[in-house]
């Protein structure tokens, strides 16, 4: 089952207002839960700009002492389906393909009240610490040359609608906390789904001069410095903020780092014309900036979103056009909702394909396939890489498994020898599929993707050289049932794996080691061989941890920021992260 992006869902207002804002473009679903009125909220803000100081004392030791004197008569950790594990130097890269099974689920969720927001949290995300990483990132020039010439690419797609900031206004009081943020943001126009986002960038300083400037090169910092080639850039308008955006992001890139590119890619369920002409004009203005993503032979590559909008005559008509009016040659490579329904009648206009791709970790053993095909038609293969998918104002979400959606579509990436990668995505936080550094999640999930990106890249697993740790698990139950004035609750997407509730720590050793954990009120232990290893606990109300000990030491630690409660007011079914690598 594929992720979809609905028309609806899609469709952008010319003024850059994101569809989902937009009472007639919800996608129609009968509430399932009973509207309560005059209960009251906690601020969401409050909740997830707290993770921000409450990483950062935890890394310290001050959150969770891990060896305290009753350590040593900790249990052992429960079985919750078979752990993953990858050695250093394995042929492999992914689980043996066993899918854990679902834990019971208990009705429950969290809402607890965090720290004061760190105002600043995201000023330094482009410049990556000393010791983060798990092994030793080689700089991007050195990835670039190993990877080739037009080989080995991976870009992030990213979507203009959810910059840094949106009003260079203090994290506390801007436009992300008052509006999107909490439920009744908008004058009550996401109430209905407990507000439009769950997770925010993280917090960025106001700034003077082109702050819109300044915002995206800090982006594109970040992300070359977590080993991007790239961004997909997500063309939703012609005109208003979007646009604006998007002309500024080809500046950033162009200003930052004239190896990081932009492919172009108009996004054919917004974009509010029929003509080819006008399309081509907007691409072509856009592909003036040298950011813009162009293969070795010159052409330009275009990378239309759902392109099976229109048939291949149209897109003729484009090319036809870019070429006589505009003088640019280009290299189509569509990005499908539905691969297998259109390869064929495209492959005569094409150089490339890609898909939107699934977010569940389970029936992703179809990008084979995709490959496979791809290659015998002469054609490159992009493949989408995602983290996770949950939709408050669709009502939808897919299992994710923790990072096993990460990994598995990574492996898959790898394995099936893709020639690019796309993220999807860096940025749109309605979606909740955003690998960009963020108030819920951190560095975490961007710097696990360093990791394989760099296997993608050289053909070789990095040496781990550090002990790190990441922790992933929902703030509250799969099946919680907001007490707040929540009616449109997410249900899982068709297709998806089951729904679970686990606490996942995902270990990366240089040398095996005891790792000791902490869900609520439960301590355990576990030992974990050197390379990568998954476990799998059962989500229990409380703060989760874990610390590596070797040598009756601990090593390192790390613990997720906001606890797991019973009681929910808003519905958040993302996995939240934590990553012992960052101080």
């Amino acid at each position: 089952m594929r992720a979809d992006r609905t028309t609806a869902r899609r469709a952008e207002r010319q003024d850059g207002t994101p569809a989902g804002h937009r009472a007639t473009g919800r996608r129609a679903r009968r509430a399932s839960h009973r509207r309560r009125a005059g209960l009251r909220r906690r601020p969401l803000l409050t909740l997830l700009l707290s993770g921000c100081l409450l990483t950062g004392l935890v890394a310290a030791g001050v959150a969770w002492d891990p060896f305290t004197a009753g350590a040593g008569q900790w249990a052992g950790a429960p079985g919750i389906g078979d752990p993953w594990s990858s050695t250093p130097g394995a042929s492999g890269s992914g689980p043996s393909g066993k899918a854990a099974p679902t834990p019971g689920k208990t009705r429950g969720g969290g809402s607890g009240k965090g720290a004061d927001p760190v105002p600043d949290a995201g000023d330094k995300v482009d410049k990556r610490p000393a010791g983060a990483l798990p092994f030793d990132m080689p700089e991007p020039a050195a990835l670039r040359s190993a990877a080739g010439a037009d080989r080995k690419l991976v870009f992030a797609h990213y979507f203009t609608p959810y910059p840094l900031s949106l009003d260079n206004v203090r994290a506390d009081k801007d436009y992300y906390t008052r509006n999107y943020l909490e439920p009744d943001g908008e004058n009550g126009k996401h109430e209905r789904y407990g507000g439009l986002l769950r997770d925010r960038p993280l917090p960025v300083t106001p700034k003077s001069g082109n702050w819109q400037l300044a915002n995206l090169q800090q982006e594109v910092r970040t992300a070359r410095t977590a080993g991007l080639d790239g961004f997909t850039l997500d063309m939703l308008s012609l005109s208003g903020p979007n646009w604006e955006r998007a002309n500024l992001l080809m500046e950033a890139a162009r200003t930052v780092d004239p190896h990081f590119k932009i492919m172009l890619m108009p996004d054919m369920t917004s974009l509010k014309t029929d003509d080819p002409a006008v399309v081509a004009g907007a691409v072509a203005a856009l592909a003036k900036s040298p950011s813009a993503h162009r293969l070795g032979d010159g052409r330009l590559v275009v990378s239309p979103f759902k392109a099976e909008v229109r048939d291949p005559a149209w897109w003729t008509r484009f090319t036809d056009v870019m070429k006589s009016r505009h003088g640019i040659r280009t290299a189509l490579v569509p990005t499908f909702l539905d691969f297998d329904s259109h390869h064929a009648r495209f492959a005569p206009i094409s150089h490339g394909f890609s898909e939107w791709g699934s977010r569940s970790y389970t029936g992703q053993e179809g990008a084979a396939r995709d490959v496979r095909r791809s290659h015998d038609l002469g054609k490159l293969w992009m493949q989408p890489v995602s983290v996770q998918d949950a939709r408050p104002n669709q009502g939808v979400f897919d299992e994710a498994g923790n990072t096993a959606t990460l990994r598995s579509t990574w492996t898959r990436a790898i394995d099936d020898g893709a020639d690019w990668v796309q993220l999807t995505t860096w940025n749109d936080y309605s979606e909740g599929t955003q690998f960009a550094p963020s108030a819920n999640n951190g560095h975490a999930y961007l710097d696990l993707t360093s990791y394989y990106l760099t296997r993608f890249k050289t053909g070789s697993w990095p040496k781990i050289v550090r002990d790190t740790l990441y922790v992933t698990a929902r703030t509250q139950f799969a099946a919680a049932d907001p007490t707040g004035d929540q009616s449109l609750v997410m249900r899982l997407r068709r297709g998806s794996a089951a729904a679970r509730d686990t606490v996942e720590v995902l270990s990366f050793l240089k040398a095996p080691a005891t790792v000791r954990t902490k869900t609520g009120s439960a301590k355990a232990s576990h030992q974990a061989p050197a390379g990568v290893h998954a476990e799998l606990l059962p989500l229990r109300t409380g703060t989760s941890a874990a610390a590596v000990e070797r040598g009756g030491k601990a090593v390192t630690t790390v613990e997720l920021p906001r606890p797991v409660q019973r009681k929910v007011e808003v519905q958040d079914l993302q996995y939240h992260a934590a990553t012992s690598g960052r101080k």
